[in-house]
C-alpha cells in the first residue's frame, strides 16, 4: 500500500484552524492517542488534527476495568509521552475522574498541571450542564476545553451502562442543553459520544464551534476514534461504532508463539544476533577463569 506523504511544511493545528475547517466543511480528524510512538506516527503522516490523551488508555495500557479508576498520575504519564512525540497535532488531555469535579479551583489547578508538566494545549471535560461552571473556570484561566457529552464513562451507573444517548426526544433535548451550556462556558468544541446521529447533526448545524462525533454518525464536523480500537488491541469490548482496520491480536499471538518456540528449540538467538570474542581472546578468557565451555 502506498504511503501518503504529509505536506512538506506542516502547519501547527490551532483553534482558529479548526474553526476554519468547520466553516469550509472539511472534516476534523481526532484520535485518542496515549503513547509516544503513536503520536510520532500521527504527526508523520499528517492530517491528524487532535491527539487526545484519553483516560481509556489507562484501561488498554494498565488494565483498569473502567476509566473511573485511572489515576491522575497515569494520565499525566501518557500526556507527557504524547507531548514528546507530537509537534503539529493539537495535544488534548482528557481530564480524569475527580480531577475537575470538586471545585473550579481544583479544575484550574489540575488543568494547569497538564499544561505546565505535560505540554498539553487543551483539555477535554466530560459531563453535562452541571459541570459548566468548572469548565468556565478552566477557560477563564486561559486553557481551552472541549466539552464531552452523551456517553460519559465517568457516569455509567447514572446512564444505565454503555447505551446510546438521545434516543428519545426528551433525552436528546437534555443533551442539546448540555452542549449549549458548555459552549456558553467557553468550550471551543463539543464531542458527542454515542449520541444519536440527529443530536450530533443538529449541534453541528446550530453551534458556532466544531462538533466531533465518537459513534454519533457522520454529519458532525469531525470524527474521533480510540486508536486501540483500530487494531482490536482492547479485546474486552469492541464498540459497535468502531471499525477494526486490522486485527493485530492474531499477529501478536503468532509472533509470541514463534519467539517462545525458537527459544525452547534453541534457534533464537542465532549467530547473527550474538556478539562473540575473537578466537585468541576466547582462549585467554577461558584460561583466566579456568573454564571449559560445555557447548
Amino acid at each position: 500500500m502506498a504511503q501518503d506523504q504529509p505536506p512538506k511544511k506542516q502547519k501547527k493545528v490551532t483553534i482558529p484552524s479548526l474553526l476554519e475547517k468547520k466553516k469550509k466543511g472539511e472534516p476534523i480528524v481526532q484520535m485518542a492517542i496515549y503513547d509516544y510512538r503513536s503520536a510520532v506516527i500521527a504527526d508523520r503522516i499528517g492530517g491528524v488534527d487532535i491527539l487526545c490523551v484519553s483516560d481509556t488508555g489507562g484501561m488498554v495500557l494498565f488494565g483498569h476495568p473502567d476509566t473511573t479508576s485511572v489515576t491522575f498520575d497515569e494520565v499525566m504519564s501518557m500526556a507527557k509521552a504524547v507531548s514528546r512525540g507530537s509537534k503539529y497535532g493539537m495535544r488534548m488531555v482528557d481530564m480524569p475522574y475527580w480531577s475537575f469535579h470538586v471545585s473550579p479551583q481544583q479544575a484550574v489547578e489540575n488543568a494547569g498541571r497538564f499544561v505546565a508538566e505535560a505540554g498539553a494545549e487543551v483539555m477535554k471535560c466530560e459531563g453535562n450542564r452541571h459541570h459548566a461552571k468548572h469548565i468556565e473556570a478552566i477557560v477563564q484561566a486561559g486553557i481551552p476545553v472541549q466539552g464531552h457529552i452523551g456517553i460519559t464513562p465517568m457516569r455509567m451507573p447514572q446512564l444505565g451502562g454503555f447505551r446510546a444517548q438521545g434516543k428519545t426526544a426528551d433525552r436528546a433535548k437534555e443533551l442539546v442543553d448540555d452542549a449549549f451550556a458548555m459552549v456558553d462556558a467557553g468550550c471551543f468544541s463539543i464531542l458527542c459520544e454515542v449520541t444519536t446521529d440527529e443530536v450530533a447533526a443538529y449541534l453541528a448545524e446550530e453551534l458556532p464551534v466544531p462538533v466531533v462525533s465518537l459513534g454519533a454518525g457522520a454529519r458532525s464536523d469531525g470524527v474521533h476514534i480510540i486508536t486501540s480500537d483500530l487494531f482490536h488491541i482492547y479485546e474486552e469490548h469492541t464498540p459497535r461504532h468502531s471499525k477494526i482496520y486490522q486485527d493485530l491480536i492474531p499477529v501478536f499471538e503468532d509472533v509470541f508463539r514463534q519467539y517462545r518456540d525458537e527459544v525452547r528449540d534453541r534457534v533464537y538467538p542465532g549467530p547473527e544476533h550474538t556478539v562473540s570474542m575473537s578466537d585468541e581472546e576466547r582462549r585467554k578468557f577461558c584460561d583466566l577463569v579456568a573454564w571449559t565451555p560445555s557447548r
